[in-house]
């Protein structure tokens, strides 16, 4: 339903164009309304008026519950065996003792009217969740993301925990160590040295570090550390993993890459040595399918965009060789632009984006 006052501003937004020369079809068209709709508001004094459906009187149903009824469905529901029960079982209750007094949805609009949907029964109402956190990083350096996952030994029931700090922009693994055991003190340890290491003493803006609820990375000691080094913690939403996907993702690909021991590690040093070859293989060697295929290294330098160009360039002159091969353009070798992670809010997104006149999101 459309306001009196807004039926009247585009009632005179419609004459004036109107006026103008414009067509009463195509500029109805414009303004969100059919022509035959802006003839009924002056038919019948829509525009002075406005909509009667709201204050209309409507009869009765035939087939509405009478009062007696509403006051049987009231008593029933309030009975002591039912004091707990959601509507949704309060029927088909009702229903293996052969009797039906009305629908699960007219119950409950019964007992809507009636100032009865609280929550029934002794459980707390259900609590909406929060979104997830959106960060969006447009370079390098403006967002992290860290979890730690557990690396099998030989000896069943023995775990090496293996710790990672991603960049987000370039997928490159900028800190990672492996211990024996989980301390907060080795994470305290890790954030420290790959903050030193990617120099962001020097950065205005400091990284947004994103991890799990994990008690390790909530530890008083990791948050005065990140307090002490400039970097703004960020925390997925209790037993969600997804919001932290490409710290998860990450781990799965280490995990099934192929050297990797299936039967476990035998010492914490042969567990240092795979996770010193895989960080090289990852960074360096691994062409990574979400940046276009370039390493993480690579993008990380910014070689990206040159290597790119050039690739492009190669598909052009092989397109312009032989152009019957090509049914249309040629690959997508365009860079890669900012980096969301947990894009729910596509508004707050599409105004970053158009902020920074990013090219393409990658999510």
């Amino acid at each position: 339903m459309i306001a009196l006052e807004d039926r009247c501003n585009l009632a005179q937004d419609i004459t004036d164009a109107r006026d103008a020369g414009a067509r009463l079809k195509q500029v109805c068209n414009v303004a969100g309304i059919d022509a035959r709709t802006l003839q009924r508001w002056n038919a019948h004094d829509g525009l002075t008026k406005g909509d009667g459906r709201p204050s209309a009187v409507r009869p009765k149903p035939s087939h509405a519950l009478s009062a007696d009824e509403r006051a049987k469905l009231l008593s029933v529901a309030n009975e002591a065996r039912f004091c707990a029960v959601p509507p949704a079982r309060i029927v088909p209750m009702l229903a293996d003792e052969g009797v039906y007094l009305a629908s699960e949805s007219t119950l409950a609009r019964v007992l809507r009217a009636h100032g009865q949907t609280a929550h029934r029964g002794r459980a707390k109402a259900p609590r909406a969740k929060r979104p997830p956190t959106t960060h969006i990083a447009s370079g390098v350096s403006q967002v992290w993301c860290w979890d730690m996952t557990y690396l099998p030994a030989t000896v069943v029931g023995r775990w090496f925990h293996l710790y990672l700090i991603l960049d987000l922009y370039s997928r490159k693994i900028v800190g990672w160590e492996v211990h024996a055991n989980d301390s907060s003190d080795h994470a305290v340890h890790l954030v420290r040295r790959t903050a030193l290491a990617e120099g962001i003493a020097a950065l205005t803006d400091k990284p947004v570090l994103h991890g799990d609820n994990g008690s390790t990375l909530k530890a008083t000691t990791v948050l005065a550390m990140l307090e002490w080094l400039g970097v703004k913690p960020s925390y997925s939403r209790p037993r969600v993993s997804d919001d932290n996907a490409y710290a998860e993702s990450l781990f799965r690909t280490a995990k099934y890459r192929p050297e990797f021991p299936v039967k476990g590690f035998a010492t914490l040093e042969a567990a240092r040595q795979w996770g010193a070859a895989f960080v090289h293989w990852y960074n360096v060697e691994h062409k990574h399918s979400g940046i276009r295929y370039v390493s993480p290294q690579q993008r990380h330098a910014g070689e990206d965009h040159a290597i790119l160009a050039a690739r492009h360039a190669l598909y052009t002159t092989a397109k312009e060789r032989h152009p019957a091969r090509w049914s249309g353009n040629t690959r997508n070798w365009q860079p890669i632009g900012a980096v969301a992670l947990n894009p729910e809010r596509d508004s707050v997104i599409s105004e970053h984006a158009t902020a920074n006149h990013i090219q393409q999101l990658a999510a």
